[in-house]
């Protein structure tokens, strides 16, 4: 194709679709082997059990998956105690929050979120021509609620508040949530995306607010991040609009049939959540007498602030050389900030040991 139609072709792009930059090709797996603790997966086997399903349902794969996803939100529905009505299944829970936005913002619209949060939120805001409020999380033990019902946040479509909150693993009590959806006449959107590795949950809400959505996903809690599956819960007409939205076979069967098993064997589960909340633990400690200041954590990871006088980013690339993969974000507040998954014992080693490798060799410098 000429440069001539070429400009043709992208020119009759919509105008949000223009201004996207081109995406480059992504960068291949490394050859070596890395310590990958920078996307918060689980990084242990499925359980034999579980396993099995994918196994049986890979004999099914030249059929089209269920439509509808009835036999999942049926197993959903059974195992979280609401009706079939009350559950939309997802490919992944990030597939339900891109129906979200486009089931609820037109261009001009606004859309509100408890900031820091899940970055990829400004770009679907971005694709429905939205805009994006952030409202900063100031206090780590409460909710900003009168911050996110007034202005700018007030005439927004929707709330977005994920608890445990990603990037710091910050928990915030039910009860604030409780206290904003009871306040809030608009949707309330409550990602649950960590809330195995929590106190408590928001999900028996249901039973008294119709404005409130829950979006959970067994990427984290239940290591199936590489087979997608999520679920969103509210009141069935919401619910019911969203999955007249969804793509036809929006999931495949290992993704339904995985699902079903992990449902109906959630307690297979414990030692994983026993062996991260753990880790968690001692990963803290030994960060903490390293010189850095890691917030206290509900989720499958840590955000620690390196030591006084330090960079993020230089941590990072630095864990990187001894490959070690961290996550590093350039927001505001969070640029002397690290963010560690917490993975395997023999992979916490590994990261703590390099850690402490080049704490020391700094101390040195510096002397």
């Amino acid at each position: 194709m000429s440069d001539e139609r070429l400009q043709r072709v992208l020119s009759c792009l919509s105008p949000v679709a223009r201004q996207l930059d081109v995406l480059p090709s992504g960068r291949t797996a490394p050859d070596t082997p890395y310590v990958k603790l920078d996307t918060n997966e689980n990084p242990f086997a499925l359980p034999a059990i579980v396993m099995q399903g994918a196994l049986n349902a890979l004999e099914r794969q030249y059929l089209y998956p269920e439509n509808d996803n009835i036999s999942l939100r049926d197993a959903a529905a059974s195992a979280y105690g609401v009706t079939t009505d009350h559950v939309i299944a997802g490919n992944g829970s990030s597939e339900l929050l891109g129906l979200i936005y486009r089931a609820f913002l037109a261009p001009g619209d606004r859309v509100a979120m408890v900031s820091p949060g899940f970055s990829f939120n400004r770009k679907l805001a971005m694709l429905q021509a939205a805009d994006f409020v952030e409202v900063a999380l100031t206090d780590r033990h409460s909710l900003p609620i009168e911050q996110l019902l007034s202005s700018p946040a007030a005439d927004t479509k929707f709330i977005l508040v994920a608890n445990p909150n990603n990037p710091t693993g910050l928990f915030v009590p039910v009860a604030d949530i409780e206290r904003l959806v009871a306040q809030s006449d608009r949707l309330i959107v409550l990602d649950e995306a960590y809330v195995d590795f929590a106190p408590d949950n928001g999900l028996r809400l249901l039973n008294r607010y119709s404005n409130l959505l829950v979006l959970r996903t067994f990427s984290k809690s239940y290591a199936a991040a590489g087979i997608r599956v999520g679920f969103g819960f509210g009141h069935p007409e919401l619910i019911g609009r969203l999955r007249n939205i969804q793509n036809v076979f929006n999931m495949n069967v290992i993704g339904q049939a995985v699902g079903i098993s992990i449902l109906a064997h959630r307690a297979a589960y414990e030692d994983n959540h026993r062996h991260i909340r753990h880790e968690r633990q001692r990963v803290t400690a030994e960060l903490s007498q390293l010189g850095f200041s890691v917030t206290p954590s509900h989720a499958n990871f840590v955000l620690a602030r390196v030591p006084e006088g330090q960079d993020g980013r230089w941590w990072q690339a630095a864990l990187e050389k001894r490959k070690i993969l961290v996550a590093f974000f350039p927001d505001r507040g969070l640029e002397n900030c690290i963010r560690v998954s917490i993975g395997t014992k023999s992979q916490m080693d590994a990261f703590l040991v390099a850690a402490s490798d080049i704490s020391t060799r700094l101390e040195t410098r510096h002397c």
